[in-house]
């Protein structure tokens, strides 16, 4: 019954949160709103979610979400940098093959979407075997330097986390 009522309790927080911050209210109307959003949306995509998908270990998703907030910070001045001080004669821009150790499709879309999220690169495209990820980035003179950070910073934080 619970399963049914709350197919899935995160995003049905996360909605609750966005209606929230939305509104840029908290009252109770808002709240209440926003847990009808929370519990319809869910239930209403629940066909689309055959497979719940499962973190192994919450706490790490969190110091996953704060690394990945540091790292827009820190990627923002960066571009910022050279954006204003680079001429584009020295600039290196390059694309770069992630091989992938993630298997679940949504440890692999979480990647992709911090990729891109983080300014300076953007992920464009995943094999058709779903084994590599193609990134372009901004300024990258040494392209193996990148898919080195992506890999330790990021995809093996993500498989600690869903496999």
């Amino acid at each position: 019954m619970t399963r049914r009522l709350l197919p899935h309790p995160l995003l049905t927080t996360l909605l609750i949160v966005v209606w929230c911050l939305l509104i840029n209210d908290i009252t109770l109307g808002t709240v209440v709103f926003g847990a009808i959003l929370g519990l319809l949306i869910p239930m209403a995509t629940r066909a689309y979610w055959p497979d719940r998908p499962r973190i192994r270990n919450p706490l790490r998703l969190v110091s996953y979400l704060g690394l990945v907030i540091w790292d827009i910070i820190v990627a923002n001045v960066q571009v910022a940098m050279i954006v204003l001080f680079k001429r584009n004669a020295d600039m290196a821009p390059n694309w770069v093959v992630i091989p992938l150790e993630l298997r679940t499709p949504e440890a692999i879309t979480m990647l992709a979407g911090t990729i891109t999220l983080t300014p300076g690169t953007v992920s464009a495209d995943l094999s058709a075997d779903g084994r590599a990820l193609l990134v372009h980035a901004l300024d990258a003179p040494d392209p193996d330097a990148v898919r080195d950070d992506i890999k330790s910073r990021y995809e093996r934080r993500l498989k600690e986390i869903f496999e």
